[in-house]
């Protein structure tokens, strides 16, 4: 990443090195791929931590994580490619190129809420509860994610002369917009929005903890899909390759949808006091963090 410090000092320049990491021989191994295996890895660690915070055992996150990602990454790219169709129709080979880039984050909680449930029922826990204990672990993997699209030189905003830009080459650039090079480093602006939501997200956690206040179950998750969409509706606005539902921005409408989900299962719980539905009952989903 190349920071133009002495030009703007009040910002920053980006410009990606490319996607790949280092080529050995005919293995590449890429940013993309690296940076989903290290926001893995890090989830596991904090949501197993979490986990023991809660008294629940630590060994249910390894597993459910086995799940999450089996359910979660087919389904992002699944979603991608279905609002991406008349492209890939004409290269079905790259339809499972996923390292070359195309996952979309809500098709990916889509296919990790399904296998969390599954998982949940079987295991016979609180769907909620474990959501609660993967959604700092969630939000925070979407802010390294993000990052991903840096190195690939995707999923950037409009043109901008503002001192933070994003360095676009020509060959990445969208039709009708190759005669500009800087655009709005909108992978930034969702990276540093969900490190915000991860914090207000831990907060919560250990403030739960201490009994002030205390926050029923499923709190958090609902937590997270209100903050993560409010700051997602609005830098999808500034993006120039949204998946789009013919005028309609995806990720908008799904945005949309999160928040309205959120607050009605908060006055659902807060309102008027009743617990969410579950896959286990009340009594064994204890019904209170803390």
């Amino acid at each position: 990443m190349e920071l133009d410090f002495f030009a703007l000092p009040l910002g920053f320049q980006f410009t990606s090195p490319g996607p790949i990491v280092v080529e050995l021989g005919p293995i590449a191994i890429r940013w993309y791929g690296l940076l989903i295996a290290l926001a893995v890895l890090i989830g596991v660690t904090i949501s197993q931590y979490l986990a023991q915070r809660r008294q629940v055992n630590p060994v249910l996150i390894s597993d459910l994580s086995i799940w999450l990602v089996i359910g979660a990454i087919p389904a992002a790219r699944i979603y991608y490619v279905l609002f991406q169709w008349s492209e890939y129709s004409q290269h079905p080979e790259r339809i499972i190129a996923i390292w070359q880039g195309g996952i979309a984050i809500h098709g990916a909680i889509i296919g990790g809420v399904i296998a969390a449930v599954i998982f949940a029922k079987l295991k016979k826990i609180s769907f909620w509860q474990l959501a609660d204990l993967v959604a700092p672990s969630l939000i925070l993997g979407q802010a390294i994610g993000r990052w991903g699209n840096f190195f690939n030189s995707e999923a950037f905003g409009r043109p901008t002369n503002l001192p933070w830009k994003l360095f676009i080459p020509e060959a990445r650039r969208p039709l009708g917009l190759a005669s500009f090079e800087y655009f709005h480093p909108t992978f930034l602006y969702e990276s540093l929005w969900n490190l915000m939501v991860f914090a207000l997200l831990l907060t919560l956690f250990f403030r739960a903890l201490s009994g002030k206040p205390r926050l029923k179950v499923g709190t958090l998750f609902l937590v997270y899909w209100v903050a993560y969409s409010l700051g997602r509706f609005w830098i999808e606005g500034l993006r120039t390759d949204s998946l789009m539902l013919g005028p309609l921005r995806i990720a908008q409408i799904v945005s949309l949808a999160g928040i309205t989900f959120g607050l009605a299962g908060l006055a659902w719980l807060y309102v008027l006091k009743r617990p969410l539905p579950d896959v286990v009952s009340t009594s064994k989903s204890d019904g209170v963090m803390g």
